[in-house]
């Protein structure tokens, strides 16, 4: 399994303070125990946004919106809900 950050991921996660950072981090591994061990831990949120794009949650305020395919986890972008809804739409 491959990892990548978006220019938009970096970018939205260098704003976040650093709580926030820790939780994404904190959220980001526990996807990739989902991917590597088949490991499902609770809370992520887990959820199918578009046909390529999936959503999971740092806290009850931040999305992590990232797409799969062909065993490439590419991280997108990093926001509250109003966040991933612009990004939605300008996709």
């Amino acid at each position: 399994m491959k990892y990548y950050f978006k220019s938009s991921f970096q970018r939205h996660f260098k704003r976040l303070e650093g709580i926030q950072q820790k939780q994404v981090v904190e959220a980001i591994e526990a996807l990739k125990s989902v991917f590597e061990a088949g490991y499902r831990p609770e809370g992520l949120g887990f959820k199918r946004l578009a046909q390529k794009l999936w959503e999971i949650r740092s806290s009850l305020k931040q999305r992590i919106v990232f797409s799969f395919e062909n065993d490439v986890i590419t991280f997108v972008i990093v926001g509250n809900h109003d966040d991933v809804v612009k990004f939605l739409k300008s996709v």
